[in-house]
């Protein structure tokens, strides 16, 4: 039997306000760079092999608009022009899900993990971020949760009178290993999903922390909440790198 080499280790990067291309070829190294050690690792003696990082990016994007592999351009409701006028970009990406908006005041985090550190199960992956920004919120007394069939983070998800959607998730992950991930609403304009069908879902608003609470929340706070029970939820120890560029 081969012997098993874990590293729950996860080392927290927080990147400020940063353009969506730079992070995004930030992330694609930081999983290019995981897929190459296990690869490697597969010839290897099991002492031989390296242990495969794991990454949580925290950052937030100046306005942009990103359209999934199961989305439909047709959910984005502005031309270039209007793009321009509105001082936004658009870019079609390689997570699943339809189109949705990133914006300053809406926390963004992109765990880069190899789950055979973890769990090797994508819908148990997505349902603990959910979860870690369902516990996250009901520390600011909110009561959020899921809607069957709609993946993300919503308020008055049991009766449906008014759903909300307050966390949009999308995800990749190719041998086990995942990139992209949540954007959570916390002081956002979100006159700016007023341009699309947010998550292809015409029927049901979007909201923020701030809206709901008629606060102004500190972000700071916000990812010091997430990561403690994303940490929890995992079985990971979180370390935090710096709040530099490491790149």
């Amino acid at each position: 039997m081969l012997k098993s080499v874990i590293n729950k280790e996860v080392e927290v990067i927080s990147l400020g306000v940063i353009d969506y291309q730079e992070a995004w070829d930030y992330q694609e190294k930081l999983f290019a760079d995981t897929i190459a050690i296990k690869t490697a690792n597969r010839n290897l003696e099991p002492s031989e092999r390296k242990l495969t990082s794991n990454y949580l990016i925290y950052c937030q994007h100046p306005h942009v608009y990103t359209l999934g592999k199961s989305g439909k351009e047709s959910h984005l409701l502005l031309n270039e022009q209007s793009l321009q006028d509105h001082q936004a970009k658009f870019y079609k990406i390689n997570r699943g899900g339809d189109i949705t908006y990133h914006g300053p005041g809406q926390l963004v985090a992109y765990p880069i993990l190899d789950l055979d550190n973890f769990f090797t199960d994508i819908h148990k992956y997505l349902r603990f971020l959910e979860e870690a920004v369902i516990l996250t919120l009901a520390d600011y007394g909110m009561v959020a949760g899921r809607i069957a069939g709609l993946t993300g983070v919503w308020l008055d998800f049991e009766e449906q009178k008014n759903p909300r959607k307050i966390c949009a998730m999308g995800v990749k992950c190719s041998r086990w290993v995942t990139m992209h991930g949540l954007a959570l609403n916390v002081n956002t304009d979100l006159s700016y999903f007023n341009h699309i069908i947010p998550c292809g879902i015409p029927d049901k608003a979007v909201t923020s922390m701030q809206q709901e609470l008629n606060a102004i929340v500190s972000l700071a706070e916000v990812e010091e909440k997430l990561l403690f029970y994303f940490a929890k939820l995992f079985g990971a120890s979180c370390h935090i790198l710096s709040h530099e560029r490491r790149y």
